[in-house]
């Protein structure tokens, strides 16, 4: 079975920091694209971040660019997620997907459960 988890997701203070991971199972992480994608509450899903299947690859959205920092470990099947002077507007549900390339919005065709980020003082 075809499954990405996250995890890393939890209670962080303003200005801190945090990291989230995305690791697969039951298919090899390395020939895909990964991106990340967040829902505050009350919001629609909002797409955040994608690296390539190489790594040298990486796109942002605006609210995040600066601040967030995407990776990947492929030897760990894992692709992570560095969050970096956080704020509030950055809670929500954060979820990873899996898809061809990081050219768009469309192919995401394998999807976490999600992990929650809160940020509180």
């Amino acid at each position: 079975q075809l499954q990405l988890v996250e995890s890393g997701g939890g209670v962080v203070q303003p200005g801190g920091s945090q990291r989230l991971s995305c690791t697969a199972s039951g298919f090899t992480l390395t020939i895909y694209a990964i991106g990340w994608f967040r829902q505050a509450p009350g919001k629609g899903r909002e797409w955040i971040s994608c690296i390539n299947c190489s790594g040298k690859i990486t796109t942002y959205a605006d609210s995040v660019k600066g601040r967030f920092t995407i990776s990947r470990d492929n030897a760990k099947n894992t692709v992570y997620l560095q969050m970096n002077s956080v704020k509030s507007e950055d809670i929500g549900l954060y979820y990873c997907a899996a898809n061809r390339d990081c050219t768009g919005l469309e192919g995401y065709d394998y999807w976490g459960q999600g992990t929650q980020d809160t940020v509180s003082s």
